[in-house]
C-alpha cells in the first residue's frame, strides 16, 4: 500500500486487523510526511523514537487479538496536554522547559487504547487565538492556498497545528480543545471534521487551562466516522476532574446509519449575519438542502440572546484565564526572567509575566484582571454569567420545542491570509461568533466541511446537537457529510 499517511483511522484500523499493513509501516510513513512539512509549522516537538516504540508495541497487540480500534493509529497531539517526559509549553515561553511528569486523561487513554503520538502540535499560546499567530514558536501556515498565489493563509486557531496537520496528512487525526470555537474553526478552515463534545464528556485533567469552564478537548479528522471513533476513545469520567460526567460512553460508530429520516434540523434566523459573504449564506442554504433531501424536517427558529454571546465570552473566558494563569510566575517551573542583584519575589514576577506572556495573553489577563476586580465584578462577570444563562436557555427551550439539532455556519468567511494587519482586535474575535455559544452552553458541535469557496478554498458548516447527544449528532453529520461529497485536498507545495 502505498500513501499510508492519507488513510483514515477506519480503513488503517481495518488494513492493520487484516495484516495488510503494521503500524511501524504507518508510522514511518507519517512521519517522513512530517519531516517533508516543516514549513507548515505544524508540528512543535517531534517524537519519532517514541512514536516507532509504541508502533512496535501496538503491532504486537493486534497479533495477540485484543486490540481496541484505536490501537496503532498514528495522531498528533495538541501542545495543551501534558504528555509525560515529552515538553508540554502551551505554545508559550512561559513553560519553555517543562516535562511533565504525568500524563493527561485524555493522551492518556488514546496511549492506553494504542495509538501512537507522532509529536506535539504547534497551537495559538494558551489556546488564545482564531489565526495561530500568538504562538511562540512561529506561526502554521493552511496547506491549502487560495487558486496559484503563494500567500500563506491562517489554519485558524487555536488548534490550527492540529488541523493542519490532519488536513495535509500528516497523521491520522489530532486531539483539539475547543473554548470559543477552537476546533470547529480551524476544521472548516482545512476541510477536516471538528467534534467538541458536550462540556464535561472529556477530562480536563493534565490539559493546561484556559477557561475552565468553556474548554472541552475533542477529536479532529478526516471523515466524520473518524471522529465518531477516536472521540469515543477520549471521552468518559474521570474522578481526578470534577467536572467529567459520570455517563457511559455509546458506540458512536455503530450508531452511524446515516438515517435521518423524521429528524427536525433548526436554522436559527440571528445567525444570518450583516456583511456575511454570499457564498457562505448560499452553502448554509444548500446544507439545509441536503438535509431535507435526506429526509429532515427545516424549521426556522430562534435563539433571542445570540447577539450577546461574543460580548459575555470575551468577559468570562478572560476572567477565567486570569486566574488560571496567575500560577506562572516563574517559582516552580518553566522560565524565569534574569534578575538584578537588587530585585526581589516581586520584580521576579513582574518580568517573568511580562517576558514569558505573549502579547494576546496579556492582553486577555489584564481584561480578565479588569473585569474580577471589586468594582467592576457585578457591573461585567456577574451580568456575562447571567447572559450566559439565558443562552442555555434558549437551547434548551429550541430542544424542548422538538429540534434535534441545529445548523448554522461554521465561520464568517474562509480561510484569511496571515499576517494581515488587524488594527482592532475586535475583528480576530469576530471569527468566533458562530462557534461560542456552543460553548457557553456546554453542547455538542460539530463541523462538517460541505464546499470551497470561489478560490478554492475549504467552507464548513457546524451541526450542534443536544447535550449528551454525540451520537445521534455525529449520525446527522454522517448524513451531511455523505450528501455534500467533500473530497477536495489541498496541492501539495510544501
Amino acid at each position: 500500500m502505498s500513501n499510508l499517511n492519507t488513510l483514515t483511522i477506519a480503513a488503517a484500523r481495518d488494513a492493520l486487523r487484516k495484516g495488510d499493513l503494521t503500524s511501524v509501516e504507518l508510522t514511518t510513513a507519517c512521519l517522513s510526511a512530517i519531516d517533508a512539512a516543516d514549513a507548515l509549522g505544524a508540528f512543535a516537538h517531534k517524537t519519532p523514537e517514541l512514536a516507532l516504540e509504541r508502533a512496535a508495541a501496538a503491532d504486537l497487540r493486534i497479533k495477540a487479538g485484543d486490540a481496541p480500534d484505536m490501537c496503532g493509529i498514528p495522531l498528533g497531539i495538541k501542545d495543551l496536554f501534558c504528555t509525560e517526559g515529552v515538553p508540554t509549553q502551551a505554545a508559550s515561553k512561559i513553560l519553555e522547559g517543562f516535562l511533565p511528569e504525568y500524563e493527561s486523561t485524555v493522551s492518556g487513554q488514546l496511549r492506553d487504547a494504542g495509538a501512537v503520538m507522532l509529536g506535539k502540535l504547534n497551537m495559538d499560546e494558551f489556546a488564545m487565538g482564531s489565526s495561530n499567530e500568538t504562538s511562540v514558536y512561529g506561526n502554521v501556515v493552511n496547506p491549502w492556498r487560495e487558486g496559484n498565489s503563494e500567500t500563506a493563509l491562517t489554519p485558524g486557531g487555536s488548534s490550527g497545528g492540529s488541523a493542519t496537520a490532519v488536513s495535509a496528512d500528516l497523521c491520522l487525526a489530532a486531539t483539539g480543545t475547543d473554548t470559543g470555537g477552537s476546533i470547529r474553526q480551524p476544521a472548516a478552515f482545512t476541510g477536516i471534521v471538528g467534534l467538541k463534545p458536550t462540556y464535561g464528556r472529556c477530562s480536563r485533567w493534565g490539559i493546561v487551562a484556559f477557561a475552565s469552564s468553556l474548554d472541552q478537548a475533542g477529536p479532529m479528522t478526516k471523515t466524520v466516522q473518524d471522529a465518531a471513533i477516536m472521540g469515543r476513545a477520549m471521552m468518559g469520567h474521570d474522578p481526578k476532574d470534577s467536572t467529567s460526567a459520570d455517563r457511559a460512553v455509546p458506540d458512536f460508530e455503530a450508531m452511524l446509519t446515516g438515517d435521518i429520516r423524521g429528524k427536525t434540523i433548526g436554522i436559527p434566523t440571528e445567525y444570518h449575519m450583516d456583511g456575511m459573504p454570499g457564498e457562505i449564506e448560499n452553502l448554509w442554504a444548500e446544507g439545509a438542502a441536503m438535509l431535507r433531501d435526506a429526509g429532515a424536517e427545516i424549521r426556522d427558529i430562534t435563539l433571542p440572546h445570540t447577539k450577546y454571546a461574543l460580548p459575555a465570552y470575551y468577559v468570562i473566558a478572560p476572567a477565567e484565564a486570569s486566574s488560571n494563569l496567575a500560577r506562572y510566575d516563574g517559582v516552580r517551573f518553566g522560565y524565569r526572567a534574569k534578575m538584578a542583584p537588587e530585585d526581589g519575589i516581586t520584580e521576579m514576577y513582574e518580568k517573568t509575566r511580562a517576558e514569558g506572556f505573549g502579547p494576546e495573553v496579556q492582553r486577555r489577563v489584564m481584561i480578565g484582571t479588569y473585569v474580577l476586580s471589586a468594582g467592576f465584578y457585578d457591573a461585567y462577570y456577574n451580568r456575562a454569567r447571567r447572559v450566559r444563562a439565558l443562552i442555555k436557555r434558549d437551547f434548551e427551550q429550541v430542544f424542548a420545542a422538538g429540534i434535534d439539532a441545529i445548523l448554522t455556519p461554521a465561520t464568517p468567511s474562509a480561510a484569511f491570509e496571515l499576517g494581515k494587519e488587524v488594527a482592532d482586535p475586535v475583528e480576530m474575535y469576530l471569527n468566533d461568533v458562530f462557534t461560542v455559544t456552543v460553548n457557553l452552553a456546554g453542547l455538542p458541535g460539530i463541523a462538517v466541511p460541505t464546499g470551497v469557496d470561489r478560490n478554492g478554498l475549504p467552507l464548513g458548516l457546524q451541526l450542534i446537537g443536544k447535550p449528551w447527544e454525540e451520537g445521534e449528532l455525529l449520525n446527522t453529520a454522517y448524513a451531511l457529510e455523505a450528501a455534500a461529497g467533500f473530497v477536495e485536498k489541498p496541492g501539495q507545495w510544501w
